[in-house]
């Protein structure tokens, strides 16, 4: 268990090479993180179903950072990537323990 703890803090730490690397080579977002917004400079327009599955729902935490720091130094927004990272491991942690409790009390 200590050994998946341990792997799992690694990816936390690494997680902010998503807006470290675009901002050291002077490049847009990472490959695969466009909202509606950037598919339409990309390609032209905005899928239809994109445009409907966007407006469904909002992120907890819009651009994986806290607003506190959105437009803060790399620094922060780096912070930022990591506590909301915490915050969402934890949270599929505390869904999965529950699940458990519930699986082993309905057995």
């Amino acid at each position: 268990m200590r050994k998946l703890w341990s792997i799992i803090l690694f990816l936390l730490i690494l997680s902010p090479l998503g807006i470290i690397l675009p901002y050291i080579f002077n490049s847009k977002d990472a490959w695969g993180e466009w909202g509606p917004e950037d598919l339409k400079e990309l390609i032209g327009y905005i899928p239809e179903g994109l445009e409907k599955l966007s407006s469904l729902s909002k992120p907890i935490f819009p651009d994986y950072n806290l607003k506190i720091w959105e437009d803060g130094s790399l620094l922060q927004q780096s912070l930022g990537y990591i506590i909301t990272g915490l915050i969402g491991v934890g949270i599929v942690v505390l869904i999965v323990y529950l699940l458990g409790k519930v699986a082993i009390k309905n057995e």
